[in-house]
């Protein structure tokens, strides 16, 4: 067979647009909140959401927060840049009305679909997945809303399995669901560590997914050379990226 037998791919900012759905839910909850949140400029604003965002989902996937504590705490720490005290009920009820013009964000990358389309072409029999860091219930919320859950045979979650990316249990844990070794399987991903790197030390074909031309650190790049890691800019890219070389 041409290519891997499995391709799993990460959800968000792989697949989901996830970073674009953040930016336009944020700004568009603050401009509605009014001042004293009003007064960031969108940039800065939307800056500051992110590494919000950063800090405080992955103390949550370190096991330092509760994935309710981490929502709180991203409300509150935003909240206070703004000069405005938010207590633990406050913080869940702030959180819950950005998320709804979060939801209201959704969508998949341009390329994604076309991707799973040109792979099916390209490697006949072809099963996809996706292994993701983050709370089961809300990821599937996620995948079902922009109609991946059709074209995805499972869904893994750090949240259920116990261990989160890049620990390479649950790479391995995916290829058992599927019942496929680690070296039949490809992984994609945003991050380079996490998941290329990641996926490639537990025996898959490891796939970065470098959308906005990120430069790795020095140890990174050698790490990614090592492993034999793939760079891509888009995903129309990956099913030549699978197949190439191979009969």
């Amino acid at each position: 067979m041409t290519g891997p037998r499995v391709v799993l791919f990460d959800l968000d900012d792989t697949l989901f647009a996830h970073r674009a759905a953040v930016s336009a839910g944020i700004q568009r909850y603050a401009g509605l909140l009014g001042e004293p949140y009003g007064t960031m400029e969108a940039a800065e604003l939307t800056t500051l959401w992110h590494d919000l965002e950063e800090e405080h989902y992955h103390s949550y996937l370190a096991g330092r927060l509760d994935f309710e504590g981490q929502r709180q705490a991203r409300a509150r720490d935003f909240a206070a840049r703004h000069g405005v005290e938010l207590s633990d009920a406050e913080a869940s009820a702030w959180f819950a009305d950005y998320f709804e013009h979060y939801v209201a964000a959704w969508s998949l990358h341009d390329d994604a679909l076309p991707c799973l389309d040109a792979l099916e072409a390209a490697i006949p029999g072809v099963r996809f997945g996706l292994i993701t860091n983050g709370d089961l219930a809300f990821q599937r919320r996620k995948v079902e809303a922009v109609g991946l859950d059709t074209r995805m045979e499972h869904l893994i979650a750090s949240g259920e399995v116990g261990v989160a990316k890049p620990d390479p249990r649950i790479f391995e844990h995916a290829c058992s669901v599927f019942g496929v070794r680690p070296s039949d399987a490809a992984y994609v991903g945003d991050r380079l560590r996490t998941d290329a790197i990641g996926a490639a030390a537990a025996g898959l074909t490891g796939v970065w997914l470098n959308r906005r031309g990120d430069v790795p650190t020095p140890e990174d790049a050698a790490d990614a050379a090592r492993a034999g890691v793939f760079e891509l800019r888009s995903l129309a890219a990956l099913p030549n990226a699978l197949t190439a070389g191979t009969n």
